[in-house]
């Protein structure tokens, strides 16, 4: 929705749907070219989203620009191009750019919804509950080892401050649900044994992230851990996940009774999206993510008798707003932090250097958790866990946000997180080539 004052100003509001529209073109343009040249190739076609989005974004072509690396709009090529054809006066600028960026942000977060709800309906969840103990034990170890690791180093060998050091060890923790889903289900191993410890154990990973992330944040804001919030964290989130689990037959069961009512047009998806939106609406109101209520309503709905028929329905709405996060991701990514020749960057390159080891051994000794299981491909299991994607990028955000990062710890992070992100697609492919025993359950 466009804000109130826009509302009253036509002449904005058109020039604000004209710079969405061409934000989408750019976007399932890079979509689409990047995902085709790497089936060509033989990548995972995220891979090819995700390189799409750094080329028309910030670090090439300029053509998706957002508010963090331009506040005004000023080197946006779709601005330039609105100003010499749809008559947006140069005033006008900073107000259209910041409007239609909430409207493409906001369709990239409801893009990483319908993801994980997707993922969510190619899952079983009888087989995610069989490798819930080993899911739990990859996740705690895939927390636990990058952080102590993280945090030592930035302490002993670079001498970063208590709370900086313990926040670089904190963004090593998180797992990025949504690209490691993604290039799983590209390679059609979602419904390994592998894939579902290492989607589990995401999900894990991802709880154990915010409240990470809540226990650094309390500490650098007021010096020490607010223990009711952390408290109340932990029972939102596993009441959440337990509640989701053991009503979801109750669930389904009203989804079906409501579907076989209804004769109209759209009588499976609409109320699937109903069920899916209000389970993320629910995660987030109990401060958890929004992707981990949709992913628990897929799910669900993956019991029922209508899974197969939703699946069909879900996939060319998700074709339509999916790739608005994976070109985003890609778009925000600033390759400048890569330059060498810029000084301020050279500090920030050798701790990048230490956090990318840390971040990528840290996660891969998480398969080595998994033991007394015969025929499992444990390598695969602690790549998939590697990728950071946009969970790091929320790291860096709060802590820059709190004053508590310096330009160089903060660039470390932010290159950490652009390796881990692009290396993941090509490394779990490989690692899944190699492994014939790795067997599907889809």
């Amino acid at each position: 929705m466009l804000p109130i004052a826009l509302a009253d100003a036509p002449e904005l509001s058109a020039l604000i749907l004209g710079a969405v529209l061409l934000n989408l073109v750019v976007i399932y343009l890079a979509s689409k070219v990047g995902s085709e040249v790497c089936i060509r190739l033989g990548l995972p076609p995220v891979l090819g989203e995700l390189v799409g989005g750094v080329l028309v974004g910030v670090s090439v072509l300029h053509l998706l620009v957002f508010p963090e690396q331009d506040p005004t709009g000023q080197s946006s090529l779709i601005m330039q191009f609105l100003q010499l054809t749809g008559g947006m006066a140069p005033v006008d600028r900073p107000e259209v750019f910041h409007a239609t960026n909430e409207v493409i942000s906001l369709l990239s977060e409801l893009g990483v919804i319908i993801l994980l709800f997707e993922v969510g309906l190619e899952s079983d969840l009888r087989e995610l509950v069989k490798v819930g103990v080993w899911a739990t034990i990859v996740a705690v170890v895939g927390v636990t080892v990058p952080f102590a690791l993280g945090t030592a180093g930035a302490l002993l060998i670079f001498h970063v401050p208590a709370i900086p050091a313990i926040f670089a060890g904190a963004a090593l923790t998180a797992t990025s649900i949504g690209i490691t889903s993604k290039v799983l289900s590209d390679l059609g191993q979602l419904g390994s044994r592998e894939g579902q410890i290492i989607l589990g154990a995401a999900i894990i990973d991802d709880i154990l992230g915010i409240i990470v992330l809540a226990v650094v944040a309390s500490l650098a804001k007021t010096g020490q851990v607010d223990v009711s919030n952390l408290v109340g964290l932990i029972v939102s989130s596993s009441g959440f996940l337990l509640g989701a689990i053991l009503l979801g037959s109750l669930f389904s069961r009203v989804f079906v009774i409501t579907t076989q009512m209804l004769k109209s047009r759209g009588g499976v998806i609409i109320p699937a999206f109903v069920f899916a939106f209000s389970m993320a609406y629910f995660a987030q109101a109990i401060h958890l993510e929004a992707i981990l209520g949709s992913f628990a309503a897929g799910l669900i709905l993956d019991e029922t008798d209508q899974k197969n028929e939703l699946q069909h329905q879900v996939v060319p709405i998700a074709d339509l707003l999916v790739p608005t996060f994976f070109i985003g991701v890609g778009a925000k990514t600033d390759l400048g932090v890569l330059n060498p020749s810029v000084p301020a960057n050279q500090e920030g390159l050798v701790i990048a250097a230490f956090l990318i080891v840390v971040a990528i051994l840290g996660k891969v000794v998480t398969g080595l958790a998994v033991w007394g299981e015969p025929n499992i491909n444990r390598l695969a299991i602690g790549v998939g866990m590697i990728p950071r994607g946009e969970v790091g990028l929320v790291f860096a955000g709060i802590g820059t946000s709190l004053g508590i990062l310096s330009e160089s710890l903060n660039a470390a992070i932010i290159m950490m997180v652009i390796i881990t992100t692009f290396l993941a697609p090509p490394l779990l492919r490989f690692v899944f080539a190699k492994s014939p025993n790795s067997t599907s359950t889809a």
